[in-house]
């Protein structure tokens, strides 16, 4: 593994870093999804018309054609930055899109890639059920084929953006009597077909997020399907690498300043002179290096294969849990002012609930335990 940047990587992350300088808004990003849309899309067709959208993506469609290790510059440039989320675009930029670019028809990559890319699009995730949360091989949305069509009956839930997207990576059962990972498609759903029933779901938080998606004999074409019928496990697996890989490397950028943050507040409140804060915060420190360690192990390995594998789950994983920790610590810290004391880019209360969802949202915590003692240790499956 190399973990050293080239001159020309160097002087890359220079070019980064002084555009971001010069072109980062001032207005915050309106933090409900509905109220942030226009921020979203408005944001991302300034990259794009700028070319800092879609830094390793072919060039054909948009993108610049560069590494992989010139993709984690931008993103690490861009959290120091403190550039904005990219919200809505975030399903459709960072795993959507690069299934599509490993998985999809020419077609498909043609119509899609650039209006991902230029903001025009937005896209939602369609694989966790009621009673299926992240056991994906569970699924029991349905898609029967009806000559050149696919007529889908089911309900997926915790669909990010799911109430403003256009498009959704939908991941369906196309195979009569199909168990487990056998028989499932991954297929490009159209949000405003009809059938389709969108109910958001409020967030303890007090953001509107989430929804579930509700199919009623929703008709999409067969075309739609990517890298063929009932070859969706694979699809979805090269889906998940790619959301649990890279797509962590902005927060744990945040969560290295967020360790600082909190030290220098133990430092000015006196806390760091207890023994036991001052060790906790000691091992935080080291955690958020250790992690930018396997991170830059993991892209090492994406260089040399082509894309992410299971180590993906222990970057998702370690990410996750490492947020929340420094989100408890947060909470000691504040004292008589939690509810002023800003940690991040929101207020510590809000930043505290939303952690909760950190070790459920894209595969819960257990299930990246399991695949990481399966795939990686060898272990017996746990079920």
């Amino acid at each position: 593994m190399d973990i050293t940047f080239s001159p020309a990587e160097q002087q890359f992350r220079a070019e980064c870093r002084d555009w971001l300088h010069d072109n980062v808004p001032d207005q915050r990003r309106p933090m409900d999804a509905a109220d942030a849309l226009d921020f979203d899309k408005a944001w991302q067709r300034r990259l794009f018309d700028a070319g800092w959208a879609g830094i390793n993506w072919p060039t054909e469609y948009g993108g610049r054609g560069l590494s992989i290790v010139q993709q984690v510059i931008w993103l690490e440039e861009y959290a120091n930055a403190n550039a904005p989320w990219i919200g809505a675009n975030f399903v459709g930029v960072n795993h959507g899109g690069p299934t599509l670019i490993l998985n999809a028809s020419d077609a498909q990559k043609a119509y899609h890639l650039p209006r991902i890319l230029r903001g025009e699009a937005i896209w939602c995730q369609g694989f966790s059920e009621p009673g299926a949360g992240s056991d994906l091989a569970g699924i029991k949305t349905r898609g029967r084929i009806e000559g050149n069509e696919l007529v889908i009956t089911g309900s997926k839930i915790w669909t990010s953006f799911a109430h403003v997207a256009d498009w959704q990576e939908l991941v369906l059962r196309t195979e009569e009597g199909s168990q487990r990972h056998k028989g499932l498609s991954w297929v490009i759903c159209p949000m405003h077909a009809p059938g389709i029933e969108v109910r958001t779901i409020r967030k303890m938080s007090g953001q509107t997020e989430f929804a579930q998606v509700f199919y009623d004999d929703v008709r999409i074409p067969l075309d739609n399907v990517v890298g063929g019928l009932c070859n969706g496990w694979k699809v979805a697996m090269s889906t998940l690498s790619f959301e649990r890989g890279t797509g962590f490397i902005a927060d744990q950028v945040k969560q290295s300043e967020e360790v600082e943050e909190l030290l220098e507040r133990a430092r000015q409140t006196g806390a760091l002179k207890d023994d036991r804060i001052a060790e906790q915060l000691a091992q935080l420190r080291a955690e958020v290096a250790a992690l930018r360690a396997m991170t830059y192990r993991n892209i090492s390995q994406v260089v040399r294969t082509g894309q992410p594998g299971a180590e993906s789950s222990v970057i998702r994983l370690f990410t996750s849990e490492l947020g929340q920790r420094l989100e408890r610590m947060a909470l000691l810290l504040a004292g008589d002012d939690i509810l002023d004391f800003r940690y991040g880019d929101d207020n510590l209360v809000a930043e505290y609930l939303r952690g909760f969802a950190a070790t459920i949202a894209g595969g819960t915590a257990q299930i990246q335990r399991d695949i990481i003692a399966e795939r990686l240790l060898g272990l017996p499956k746990s079920r």
